[in-house]
């Protein structure tokens, strides 16, 4: 047993930190494999826009459940690479809505193929262990569960 093994829950959020960071380390390797000029962080605004074509920000952070200043930088950010646009709202001047440029539906196209063999890859991945397969819908139920309490809360409780 490894040290974070022996330590159990004490350590989780150490644990799936280095896997995420494993996992985005891998995954910004095989955009560059593939010449993609795309980051891994990237992804969830390139996806909405993907599904939704036109969104404002509000939307991707509400869909996100991140800041509105956070969805904000990182727009700002892919503006500057030229591979999005922000625009005033048809509907309402005062709402900015984002979309892609040219060169943004460009590269979404490129890394389409990538997000597919990623989908399936991790599928698999998911199929080598007897518990991995059901690691979405843990992570789905401790997020639930983090949402009606909080760690610090349960933790406060302990400590009474």
């Amino acid at each position: 047993m490894n040290f974070y093994e022996s330590l159990g829950f004490l350590v989780l959020g150490s644990r799936l930190r280095r896997l995420s960071e494993t996992f985005l380390a891998d995954v910004n390797k095989i955009y560059a494999a593939h010449q993609l000029k795309f980051d891994a962080s990237w992804f969830p605004v390139f996806y909405i826009l993907s599904k939704q074509k036109q969104v404002s920000i509000r939307y991707i952070a509400d869909e996100l459940a991140i800041s509105h200043s956070a969805v904000s930088q990182l727009v700002s950010n892919l503006q500057e690479k030229g591979l999005l646009k922000t625009t005033a709202s048809a509907e309402d001047g005062r709402k900015k809505v984002v979309t892609f440029t040219v060169k943004g539906q460009k590269l979404q196209q490129q890394i389409e193929p990538v997000w597919k063999a990623l989908t399936r890859a991790m599928e698999d991945l998911a199929k080598e262990g007897s518990h991995s397969k059901h690691f979405l819908k843990a992570v789905g139920e401790m997020e639930e569960g983090l949402a009606n309490q909080s760690l610090f809360s349960r933790v406060e409780a302990q400590l009474k």
